[in-house]
């Protein structure tokens, strides 16, 4: 199945979030270049849920505590309660990783058990784009 090219999105850290369009299960790689305060971060997360993130990976500052609040968003947007497969959400962390590594994973490795995840959304999280330098480490990983 053919998959997209993926989508960057600058997000600076107390930018009003943006509506996706055109996206359904999704994956999300989000690129923490910055420290975010944990409001807005929990924002972030509940937003990427909210918007159809079937798998987000995580990388960059940290990284473990955006994976237990994007576990959190997700708890919390289904009350807590069991769901089935397809309403699962799958965050992971990749902190040990190199930035490559973790879009290698996001294209190669990176699944849903009930969804095809053809699109993919690049969330840099940063005071400044590079949207050219991360979508070519991307595309070369």
């Amino acid at each position: 199945m053919k998959k997209n090219p993926p989508r960057y999105l600058h997000l600076a850290p107390e930018a009003e979030l943006p509506l996706l369009e055109g996206l359904d299960n999704f994956k999300a790689v989000l690129v923490v270049d910055v420290d975010v305060l944990e409001t807005v971060r929990w924002d972030i997360s509940r937003w990427l849920v909210e918007s159809g993130c079937k798998y987000a990976m995580v990388w960059g500052r940290d990284a473990a505590q955006w994976h237990e609040s994007i576990d959190d968003a997700h708890l919390e947007a289904t009350n807590y309660e069991d769901v089935d497969e397809a309403d699962l959400v799958i965050s992971t962390s990749h902190e040990d990783d190199d930035l490559s590594e973790v879009f290698w994973f996001a294209q190669h490795r990176a699944s849903h058990p009930a969804h095809e995840l053809h699109d993919t959304v690049i969330v840099h999280i940063a005071d400044a784009p590079r949207r050219e330098e991360i979508e070519d480490e991307f595309h070369d990983a």
